[in-house]
């Protein structure tokens, strides 16, 4: 039975705290309005006969004779089909200007998948840019953040990702985006035809914090039941230090003490909870999860993309406009390079970056004014065609041409016995030996 209570004992922010019994953490509620408008709010803390719960709107309007009742349940999201290609808030309500999506209720905020029931992930996932596809493969069921910082591409690379993936089904989970961020993923899915395969659920920075945090819960577990029908799902969290900063700011509203630089000592499970629903299912399909990770003053320490790295399986790192080689990694890409891709991958791939990396050495002494070796000239041509057709975001090949286009910049600047690649590879694909 419901229970109505029809005394607001306190609000601040989007919390409000009632004086009730028998509810449990997460169960839903409803709000009337004097004015007849009815909101929802969910339980966050329990003390006592102390409820406290935080409404998923704004709260102008709310008073304290107004009605709260809770509903025995869980939030949940609707899911179906239907969901494809149409734009959702936080809560899961339609504002696209579409009709109301009609379908199953799934609880969200549920475990993460049966680990007896997950396999081990051996299969690529193209995305068609030689620094993810040749470097740092990404590998089906991989949880793997954007390391980032304010200004650089990183919704446009999420965007590249998201066109050229052949994944059945992109859920792109946009948290605190400004209205031209929002514009920009409709009308990039739009241009490239994927909007039919595409689920966006937004919370846009005039948006309520609390909904912020529900927004890749409500993606998850639709992108869970997706998988679960046999689905390849690609999830994109844009961006995970503003779900951070929204735990952080409803934190102090509840007088949490704080923990690292004011954030709840919680923030690793809430993390881990969220990029644990990666996975690959025996005989069914797989959750891929690619979240941005923008970092305050370009620390890596900060507590957000520390916590991030122990969970996730590597990262990309976009510094200047550029994925980065030294900072990047993909801790899956063993399992495909050299054994699902090309055999000369790995041996191609480990070249390249050494010699870039000698590259670097050779500009830092052309720039303290050393006499150049014959080698140093050879590594200066070098990177700037390595710059400039492997690192550009706007290079846009697949693997195997990529790995085609490294062997020539190689051929370009090299002679096959200065790179340190085993012969027997070199003779197959070293292109004046007609190779590949």
């Amino acid at each position: 039975m419901k229970k109505v209570y029809d005394r607001i004992k306190d609000m601040r922010g989007n919390l409000i705290t009632v004086t009730a019994s028998d509810v449990f953490l997460g169960e839903l509620a409803q709000v009337k309005l004097r004015d007849g408008r009815k909101i929802y709010a969910s339980v966050l803390r329990v003390e006592g006969e102390d409820v406290t719960l935080q409404v998923f709107e704004n709260t102008r309007g709310i008073s304290t004779g107004d009605e709260v009742t809770f509903l025995k349940r869980q939030m949940q999201a609707i899911f179906s089909d239907a969901l494809l290609g149409r734009r959702l808030s936080g809560t899961g309500e339609p504002i696209d200007g579409g009709p109301e999506i009609v379908g199953d209720s799934i609880n969200i905020n549920s475990p993460s998948f049966n680990p007896t029931k997950r396999i081990i992930p051996k299969e690529m996932v193209r995305s068609n840019i030689p620094m993810i596809d040749v470097f740092n493969t990404l590998v089906k069921s991989q949880k793997i953040p954007i390391f980032s910082v304010s200004g650089e591409p990183y919704n446009q690379l999420l965007m590249r990702i998201a066109n050229q993936t052949d994944a059945d089904v992109v859920v792109i989970a946009g948290m605190g985006l400004t209205f031209r961020d929002y514009q920009a993923f409709i009308d990039n899915a739009e241009s490239s035809g994927s909007m039919s395969k595409t689920i966006m659920f937004v919370h846009r920075a005039t948006d309520p914090a609390v909904e912020c945090l529900l927004v890749p819960d409500m993606a998850l577990a639709c992108a869970e039941k997706f998988a679960i029908h046999n689905k390849n799902v690609l999830v994109l969290l844009t961006d995970m230090t503003a779900f951070a900063d929204s735990i952080k700011e409803i934190s102090i509203t509840m007088d949490q003490v704080p923990s690292n630089r004011g954030y709840p000592g919680s923030l690793y499970s809430d993390l881990a909870s969220r990029y644990e629903k990666a996975v690959l299912i025996e005989g069914s399909g797989s959750i891929t999860i690619i979240g941005v990770t923008t970092m305050p003053g370009d620390d890596v320490t900060h507590p957000i993309p520390d916590n991030t790295g122990y969970i996730t399986e590597g990262q990309f790192y976009l510094h200047n406009h550029q994925i980065d080689p030294f900072g990047s990694l993909s801790r899956l890409k063993q399992n495909v390079i050299g054994k699902v891709t090309r055999e000369d991958h790995g041996d191609l791939a480990n070249a390249m970056i050494r010699l870039y990396a000698e590259s670097k050495k050779a500009k830092e002494r052309q720039s303290m004014g050393f006499r150049l070796s014959e080698r140093d000239k050879q590594l200066l041509v070098y990177s700037e065609l390595f710059e400039r057709e492997m690192m550009d975001l706007e290079v846009n090949l697949p693997l195997e041409a990529a790995l085609d286009n490294g062997w020539k910049i190689l051929s370009e600047c090299f002679k096959p016995e200065q790179i340190g690649i085993k012969q027997s590879i070199i003779e197959a694909y070293w292109p004046d030996n007609g190779g590949n």
